[in-house]
């Protein structure tokens, strides 16, 4: 097994949270795990973009070279696009549909989604409002973590765990509301 992604977005967003959980998931099922730091400005409303590799060989570098990403999991769509290059032709992008306008020429909606619509495998869901519905609008990362993590090759609870163990010193009412928000991501790819 094994699955070379791309996580993008914008700094806030969550980013590193997503990577955190997918690594103790992938620990669990005795995977290696490599991962490159996080590139771009990591502050708030800065680019951010972080490559993890995992596999059950041995893994020579933490970089994803070009046309070998499996997956890109961006939380804004404009930066799922940012790294096209990267994605393999039978690669999977699963994005949030909402833009985070940090530029002041920002593409229309209409070119961004033109050009999501010529890649064959994409999963687009508005993981702003999923979250806000499942009671945790801070929780749209791991809304979209639940969306894509039928692709990731790795058992749900595995995430579900993860997930009780990242969050758990902020106490079970964190874990429980992002446990919730990882279920409602998965119903929302049709999981």
């Amino acid at each position: 097994m094994k699955k070379d992604i791309i996580l993008a977005g914008v700094g806030g967003q969550g980013i590193l949270s997503i990577a955190t959980v997918i690594g103790e998931a992938a620990l669990k099922e005795n995977l290696n795990i490599k991962q490159a730091e996080v590139h771009g400005m990591s502050q708030r409303g800065g680019d951010v973009q972080s490559n993890l590799r995992i596999s059950s060989e041995p893994i020579a570098s933490d970089l994803i070279p070009k046309g070998c990403a499996d997956l890109i999991i961006s939380l804004e769509p404009m930066e799922a696009l940012r790294y096209l290059p990267y994605l393999s032709k039978e690669g999977w992008i699963v994005t949030n549909t909402e833009p985070f306008v940090n530029i002041p020429n920002y593409p229309a909606m209409e070119a961004v989604n033109g050009e999501l619509a010529k890649i064959a495998n994409v999963i687009k869901v508005d993981v702003d409002a999923i979250a806000k519905e499942a009671g945790n609008p801070r929780g749209a990362n791991i809304v979209l973590l639940g969306a894509c993590s039928h692709l990731l090759g790795i058992e749900p609870e595995k995430f579900e765990q993860g997930i009780e163990r990242i969050f758990a010193r902020k106490g079970q009412e964190v874990v429980d509301s992002n446990l919730k928000a990882f279920r409602a991501g998965q119903k929302a790819a049709g999981r």
